[in-house]
């Protein structure tokens, strides 16, 4: 029986990737690339595809290296443990912006980003890939997911409630009209925020990979064989949940990316109520928040519904009927509180689903080893991950180009090397931002519904 402390030292490495990373990555970086580093739209999406062609590649060849790793600290525990400086040190990097022109600036990004992919996958492969040895018991990989859920959510929202709270605290100059700050300012608040959370993910994986045990020993294959990846394409209950996994990033991914040009242009900027700030990541707070408590209910409500699949199933008609009521609320920042409703009631479905589909996935493992004869649980939980970032970064470059076609480019002055925005249709950019919010994430949350119905496992 795991204890307590096991439980939130596992909650602990989603904390850090989900709840810091990945979280920045998805919510901030498309704006921070395209309107503070300086890369143009079509470089940030280029980007963005590059990284999902690599993880492609890694994702899957790390889930089978970790599988065969042998060390004092187990089979999947070392990665983190080992993995944790250079986690937090090139997400630090990352967020900085170097005082070079256009194209020293696209050789920053690119090579700092694929590095960061290449150390995430290092690292969080390996962790959901713990799930599998540490209890063999059913309830208790629901409890782990759920604890694993909660502690992203938990983390997700202290660190996007903090964010513009942070960014006054480091502060800077400000533009002539004292409306804002400059670019200059918003990339030293940005490099300082990068060092900051950087340490506290680093902090978060190494005290994961300490405080975990793995008590099963994976049935190791232990030659390297191609069949390993051939095997997957022969695991139905596999494709279909890759396929979701995918899909429910594309619906968070659409969202995060693009919440932050919906309050710069269909909001007019940050929202004051009180004393309250309210911009893109304090917004989407809310919905951290719900997911947080609604992913510690999920093991309740699947019990309750009777199976994941029809448990995950009315999670995503949630997420379709709300993301298509917010397409019909007014663009304006009066309407904010009627806004924050909406996206808490979105986040109870995607709070409920989100646990689930880790646990789905140890199902799918279990289902592996007893067709196969041996384990390729890193090997499937490495789908999970490069379905993580598929879907969002791919969501992420959508977004960029989508944008982009809608009237809104970006870049770096050669000569200043000064960031440029320039917007050629402001209503075609706010009409495609706000539908980039609700309509594309609902046709996503569609397919979710129509997947989940077919999913072959009836757990």
């Amino acid at each position: 029986m795991a204890s307590l402390k096991e439980k939130i030292g596992y909650a602990l490495g989603d904390a850090a990737a989900g709840g810091i990373t990945w979280k920045i990555m998805s919510i901030a970086f498309p704006m921070f690339f395209t309107s503070i580093f300086g890369l143009t739209i079509a470089d940030t999406a280029t980007l963005m595809l590059i990284a999902r062609m690599f993880d492609v590649i890694t994702d899957p060849l790390m889930g089978s290296l970790a599988d065969r790793t042998q060390s004092k600290w187990g089979t999947y525990r070392p990665w983190l443990i080992y993995g944790a400086i250079p986690f937090g040190l090139i997400f630090a990097l990352l967020l900085y912006t170097p005082d070079f022109g256009p194209v020293g600036k696209r050789i920053w990004a690119y090579t700092l980003y694929l590095l960061m992919m290449a150390v995430y996958t290092a690292v969080n492969v390996p962790y959901g890939s713990l799930l599998g040895v540490m209890t063999d018991d059913d309830n208790e990989k629901n409890q782990f997911s759920s604890f694993r859920m909660v502690g992203a959510y938990a983390m997700g929202f202290i660190t996007l409630l903090c964010f513009p709270y942070l960014l006054e605290l480091i502060g800077g100059d400000k533009l002539p009209d004292g409306s804002d700050y400059t670019v200059e300012a918003k990339q030293r608040q940005y490099a300082i925020l990068g060092v900051f959370f950087g340490v506290v993910a680093a902090a978060g994986t190494l005290a994961c990979g300490l405080l975990t045990k793995e008590r099963l020993k994976p049935v190791r294959a232990e030659k390297f064989s191609f069949k390993q990846f051939a095997d997957l394409f022969r695991n139905k209950p596999w494709i279909y949940l890759t396929l979701i996994g995918i899909c429910t990033n594309f619906f968070n991914g659409f969202r995060y990316a693009v919440v932050a040009y919906m309050f710069d242009y269909c909001l007019h900027g940050d929202v004051n109520v009180g004393r309250l700030i309210i911009n893109y990541t304090v917004f989407m707070t809310f919905g951290e928040l719900t997911c947080m408590i609604f992913g510690g209910l999920s093991p309740w409500f699947t019990k309750r519904v009777g199976s994941k699949r029809k448990a995950f199933q009315l999670a995503a008609v949630i997420c379709l009927v709300t993301s298509v009521l917010f397409f019909f609320i007014p663009m304006d920042p009066s309407y904010i509180w009627l806004m924050v409703a909406v996206v808490i009631l979105t986040s109870v479905g995607i709070g409920l689903y989100s646990p689930l589909l880790w646990s789905m996935y140890a199902d799918v493992a279990d289902y592996a080893t007893e067709k196969n004869g041996v384990s390729s649980t890193g090997l499937i939980f490495s789908s999970g991950t490069m379905a993580q970032k598929f879907g969002t970064a791919i969501s992420g470059s959508l977004v960029a180009l989508f944008l982009g076609i809608a009237g809104f480019a970006s870049g770096t002055d050669e000569v200043t090397g000064k960031t440029i925005i320039t917007i050629t249709d402001m209503e075609s950019v706010k009409s495609m931002v706000w539908m980039l919010f609700s309509i594309f994430p609902a046709i996503i949350a569609g397919i979710i519904i129509l997947l989940t119905r077919i999913y072959p496992i009836k757990k």
